[in-house]
Order: structure tokens, then C-alpha cells, then sequence
């Protein structure tokens, strides 16, 4: 598919059902409130991907925990994405001595959740963890450790849940593959 090129979702038959993830996120929740009991926990969502998941995942934690958000972009040609990577909106908290949580809807390359946690650890949090709703492996480069992962994938472009293919998409409650576009795509996240 070339970048720009409609496809249509109608009559696609999902990878992961809305109850699936639902399902998947009360479990991450659970284990997520295990390691954390008693901590000062601080939720950091991706933007705009890891939204979705972040919502549902903070509304079954049972622990108290902190929400803030951070963006960032890469820069790659093609639907390969690049190596360099920049924050376009910083967490507010000050997360010195708290036990942080990234969340994130997908890692692909590994090249931000990589970014992330190194960026993070700058800021002197007692902790830096990182929880992903979709573990895909096909082109990861960086090695990063996924503390709580919800879904793993071999290989595929997904949308959905947050994922999206030109900003569209995200709001669908399930998971989709989709053909893998071809073509430059824009600068942000895409392709994590």
C-alpha cells in the first residue's frame, strides 16, 4: 500500500478483539499493582498511541498512581523509521525518587521505548519501567526491556486501539493488520 492509499477496515475480522484487550489490560493491571505496592507511582503515557490504553489500564489499577504525558517524534524515510528522536512535549511531573511507568501502545524497532527510558532516567526517578500493550518484533534494532507486556506479535502493521496509519484509525476499540504501507510516512512516532 502506498502512503496516502484508503483502505477500509468493513469486513476485516480483527486481531484482537475489544474483549481480548480488555481483558489483556485487567491482567497487566493486576501485575502492575503487585510490583507496585506501596510505591509512588507515576504513569507516563506516549502520546498519542498509548492514550487509549493508558485510560483503560489507570482505570483497573487499584494503586495510586501520578498521569503524565510525553511526545515524541522520529525521524525515518519510508515506513522505516529513523534512529533520530526528540521530545515535542515533556512529562510535568517532577518524577525524582518516584518509581515511573511508561505506557505504550506498541514497540516495533525498540529505537523510542529505548529513547524513553534512557530520557527518563535523567530525570532521578527511583525506577523507569516500561509496560506495552503490543510487543512486535519483526524489525526491532534496539535491545529494550519490556517489564509488562501485554500482546506479542511476530510481524504485521496494526491499527487500532490507539495504533494508527496517517493519524487514522486509533479510535477503533479493537486491532487490525492492515497491508504494510510502502512510501514515505510522516514524522512521528509511527513505527516505535
Amino acid at each position: 500500500m502506498r502512503a496516502g492509499a484508503k483502505f477500509t477496515i468493513v469486513g476485516r475480522r480483527p486481531l484482537f478483539t475489544a474483549e481480548r484487550i480488555r481483558s489483556k489490560v485487567a491482567a497487566l493491571a493486576r501485575r502492575i499493582d503487585r510490583a507496585y505496592r506501596g510505591s509512588d507511582l507515576v504513569l507516563v503515557g506516549v502520546l498519542n498511541g498509548g492514550v487509549l490504553f493508558l485510560a483503560d489500564l489507570a482505570r483497573e489499577l487499584a494503586v495510586p498512581a501520578r498521569i503524565d504525558f510525553i511526545r515524541v517524534r522520529s525521524y525515518g524515510i519510508g515506513s522505516s523509521p529513523g534512529n533520530r528522536i526528540e521530545v515535542t512535549k515533556d512529562v510535568e511531573t517532577d518524577v525524582a525518587g518516584k518509581d515511573v511507568l511508561i505506557v505504550e501502545d506498541i514497540v516495533d524497532t525498540g529505537n523510542t521505548a529505548a529513547f524513553l527510558r534512557r530520557h527518563m532516567e535523567t530525570k532521578r526517578p527511583s525506577s523507569v519501567r516500561l509496560c506495552v500493550l503490543v510487543d512486535k518484533r519483526e524489525r526491532r534494532r534496539a535491545d529494550v526491556d519490556i517489564d509488562f507486556k501485554g500482546f506479542q506479535l511476530k510481524k504485521g502493521y496494526v491499527v487500532g486501539y490507539g495504533m494508527d496509519y496517517g493519524e487514522a484509525h486509533r479510535q477503533l476499540p479493537q486491532i487490525y493488520t492492515i497491508p504494510m504501507p510502502r512510501g514515505r510516512m510522516r514524522a512521528d512516532g509511527a513505527g516505535k
